[in-house]
């Protein structure tokens, strides 16, 4: 083995420990020494694409086929960058032609089919995915999409069973207790160890199941994210709750994940446990923001929130720009407060608008613990308006009214077409009716705000 190719292997192992940067600049000194390396090339995109840099992604990649046209990786990743960049003709021709000098090639199947999926095309995503499967049954991923796919049409009872595959795709992991995982049986009278599986939305949702296991006679027991530790145990309603990053020190006779409750008890759109509030914010910093934020007469005070957290593999469809905010605040009556907190904020320096947003400190937060403050703060608003992000998930617990701006394809929690959402009451959808469309979301809820601000001044009259 050359030397070039022993640095790109040391390369691709420190790529694998997440190292992105430090791979990309290995790779950029293989290519200084031996420029028509187009495997180095397609090395070097597939270190600018996790690096979320894929315009540089896709010119890495083009020059890797224009050294070796055939070369069916470096076609699929091209399509795959071009994918975030919004070049879906071009990417789905690229997954194409990997396909064809590669007939039994998974992730080009994979990818294919996750770009008609993300562009609304979902019978046809599912057609590449069941491609995909007749050369490897036993695909974890693409039954965990499969089963994301049904879901989000409503097909809960396949959904759920294709969901399961999730554990098996290598990024979950179950605490070590030694208990067994619990599988539907009778819990009257037994202890049950309920698990976060994934981010703070997902507990701040899903953390409703404890109730419904405890009124089936259920000791449950909360295993959370230690910053939902203080906001959780607000809420009596759902039990005890311990931070996992500590050991357990009580005994529990099984363990169960807040999200396979809600397969294992049936869920299903009829049958969701939608009532709320079930997050309550503690009283003593609801009056200090009463406080801190008097209502000002004659207006209506509106919570925003853009951006989620960048690291989701779809934030690009899900997250706002902030300057589509900007026609709220012409309407008359209107005072906007910033919910946004880290990622996202320093689009404010870029702000339009009519009239100032009201930012808030930047200890929200800081002292009490994640969204103690703004839960509290929340509710001494009117209305909510934010992207697909936690503060969604938290709106919507605490019985906020809320509007959340979805991109086309939205995540699978809110089904299809409908405009209100049988996880939250309290919630309406505004749905992109164009894949990146955000003005015709924004004109629809400006014109809705127009309506709610009236009727509030008609309130306060009467």
């Amino acid at each position: 083995m050359s030397s070039l190719q022993n640095e790109l292997l040391r390369g691709w192992q420190i790529h694998q420990q997440r190292r992105f940067a430090d791979a990309e600049h290995i790779y950029r000194n293989v290519l200084h020494q031996a420029p028509g390396n187009a495997h180095a090339w397609c090395y070097l995109g597939i270190a600018l694409h996790d690096q979320r840099q894929y315009a540089g992604a896709v010119e890495a990649y083009r020059k890797a086929l224009q050294l070796q046209p055939e070369f069916p990786i470096a076609l699929n990743n091209l399509g795959n960058s071009l994918r975030y960049e919004g070049e879906a003709d071009e990417a789905d021709d690229c997954f194409r032609k990997a396909i064809e000098l590669k007939p039994d090639y998974l992730n080009a199947f994979k990818n294919r089919g996750t770009l008609h999926v993300w562009n609304g095309n979902l019978q046809q995503g599912l057609g590449y995915y069941q491609q995909a499967l007749q050369i490897n049954p036993n695909e974890a991923e693409l039954h965990r999409n499969l089963g994301v796919i049904y879901l989000l049409q409503g097909r809960f009872e396949e959904g759920w069973k294709e969901y399961r595959w999730r554990w098996r795709v290598g990024d979950l992991n179950r605490p070590n207790i030694g208990v067994p995982v619990w599988d539907g049986e009778d819990l009257a009278g037994k202890s049950i160890l309920l698990t976060a599986e994934q981010g703070l939305g997902d507990t701040i949702h899903f953390v409703r199941y404890a109730r419904v296991l405890r009124e089936r006679g259920a000791s449950t027991t909360v295993y959370c994210q230690p910053q939902l530790l203080a906001l959780l145990q607000n809420s009596p309603e759902l039990g005890p709750m311990y931070p996992n990053s500590l050991g357990l020190d009580r005994p529990v006779d099984l363990q169960c994940s807040l999200v396979d409750v809600a397969d294992l008890t049936g869920t299903t759109d009829e049958t969701i446990p939608g009532q709320t509030p079930y997050i309550h914010p503690a009283p003593h910093l609801c009056s200090y923001w009463q406080e801190r934020l008097p209502r000002k007469a004659e207006t209506l005070r509106v919570g925003i929130a853009w951006q989620g957290n960048p690291d989701h593999q779809a934030d690009v469809f899900r997250s706002v720009p902030l300057k589509c905010f900007e026609p709220i605040a012409d309407v008359p009556g209107v005072e906007l407060i910033s919910l946004q907190n880290g990622f996202g904020v320093e689009q404010l320096d870029e702000w339009a608008g009519d009239k100032p947003i009201t930012v808030l400190d930047s200890n929200v937060d800081k002292s009490s613990g994640a969204f103690m403050d703004t839960a509290a703060i929340m509710k001494t608003l009117d209305l909510i308006i934010t992207s697909d992000t936690s503060i969604a998930h938290l709106a919507g617990a605490l019985a906020v009214p809320t509007w959340i701006a979805l991109g086309y394809i939205p995540d699978w929690r809110w089904l299809l077409s409908r405009e209100d959402s049988p996880w939250y009451p309290t919630v309406r959808l505004f749905r992109q009716s164009t894949i990146g469309d955000w003005n015709g979301v924004f004109s629809r809820i400006k014109r809705e705000v127009e309506q709610f601000a009236v009727a509030a001044r008609q309130n306060r009259e009467d």
